[in-house]
């Protein structure tokens, strides 16, 4: 993740890593809002509390952050 100020760009890789993951398209994230409404909307997505369902929050969950540390 590109990061200037509160402007954030996703890299190609990235865009692909979370779109396998969630199986939704990022679109356009420019910042770090944008970003947590993509999560937002994958988690309204895949919502419940199955096994499966609270495994790939927590790959959702652990992937943002991932990107936010590098």
């Amino acid at each position: 993740m590109l990061r200037s100020g509160n402007q954030v760009r996703l890299t190609r890789p990235e865009v692909a890593r979370l779109a396998r993951i969630t199986a939704i398209e990022p679109g356009v994230i420019r910042s770090v809002a944008d970003l947590q409404a993509y999560v937002r909307r994958c988690k309204a997505h895949y919502w419940g509390s199955s096994d499966d369902t609270r495994f790939l929050h927590w790959l959702i969950d652990r992937e943002v952050q991932s990107l936010a540390a590098t």
